[in-house]
């Protein structure tokens, strides 16, 4: 029996992309110099789509496939998949949650100490030889005891909340309501007061056209110049204008941001910056957690062809 076609929107780990050619016949949407003329060449056999978070499937690329059955997604997020023409052909749309939840929430407190503790500049002042010749490193701010705001109590949000703990900070959240998992925290129903009462903002949630910019001017200028704001969520859950002005102007203490609007090609403006820290949206990347992404992937498609019940299903 022939290998089902199943079209990768982008490239995967090596390790994945064996265990995948194993059982289908993988088309490399990434690698075609024509994107356009590879779809069409090949839109008559795709029954899946093996995609990444930020690469999506959009309605286009769906609507030019009329076999696809089956999108299936290795990252939690699936907002740049278009789930209305999923829906309007009952097509399936699967992530791989829970797996990376535990690193991303890693990611987001270690920037948040690297950012306030001022690790990157202290590192350079020791390699450049400011240590020796300037004497001691600037001042920096303490992390222990302070305020946090965790927007969004999902998944990744309360793996956050539950490590800031650990350094005895008050921590309160903003969500559509309150949660039960929120025992020992201050239900924020507005995300302007919650970033108000912060000194540090994690921004958690899953995107949506419902929270696009949610971390809006309003927000930035409430959290203020003593603030520091921290995005292991969605870019796009920000007004990165408002964000980078600012930066710039010193209306907002510090950022630690791991994506960006238009990445890999994030706005020049953050790289003149001092008061942010950037990261290649890697909050996931570790051995460990891609491994179990992209078993997780595999066995969505498994389930899919088998006429099994999907593991993670969106849609």
């Amino acid at each position: 029996m022939a290998k089902p076609d199943i079209l990768l929107v982008g490239p995967y780990p090596e390790w994945d992309l064996v265990e995948l050619e194993a059982q289908y016949n993988v088309l490399k949407l990434y690698e075609a110099e024509d994107r356009d003329a590879f779809v069409r060449d090949h839109a008559q056999g795709i029954r899946a789509i093996a995609t990444r978070g930020e690469l999506g499937a959009s309605a286009d690329l769906i609507g030019r496939l009329p076999k696809l059955e089956v999108v299936s997604v290795y990252g939690v997020g699936y907002d740049a998949v278009d789930l209305d023409a999923c829906r309007a052909r009952g097509i399936r749309v699967t992530n791989t949650p829970d797996v990376l939840t535990n690193d991303v929430a890693d990611l987001g407190v270690a920037m948040m100490l690297v950012q306030s503790r001022g690790m990157i500049g202290a590192e350079t002042w020791v390699k450049d030889g400011s240590w020796v010749e300037k004497g001691l490193y600037p001042l920096k701010r303490r992390v222990w005891g302070r305020k946090a705001g965790v927007l969004g109590l999902g998944r990744i949000g309360f793996e956050v909340a539950k490590r800031l703990k650990g350094f005895d900070m008050d921590i309160a959240y903003s969500d559509v309501a309150e949660k039960p998992h929120g025992e020992g925290m201050t239900f924020v129903a507005d995300p302007v007061e919650l970033a108000r009462r912060s000194d540090f903002l994690f921004v958690t949630l899953a995107a949506s056209a419902a929270t696009r910019h949610i971390v809006s001017k309003d927000v930035i200028a409430a959290l203020g110049p003593e603030g520091m704001l921290i995005n292991i969520s969605r870019a796009s859950n920000i007004d990165e204008e408002a964000l980078l002005e600012a930066l710039e102007s010193g209306a907002l203490g510090s950022a630690a941001l791991d994506v960006f609007e238009a990445e890999p090609k994030l706005d020049p403006r953050f790289l003149k910056l001092d008061n942010v820290l950037v990261q290649p949206h890697h909050a996931s990347g570790t051995i460990e957690t891609r491994k179990a992404m992209g078993r997780l992937v595999r066995d969505n498609l498994a389930a899919h062809f088998a006429g099994a019940a999907l593991p993670t299903p969106v849609v």
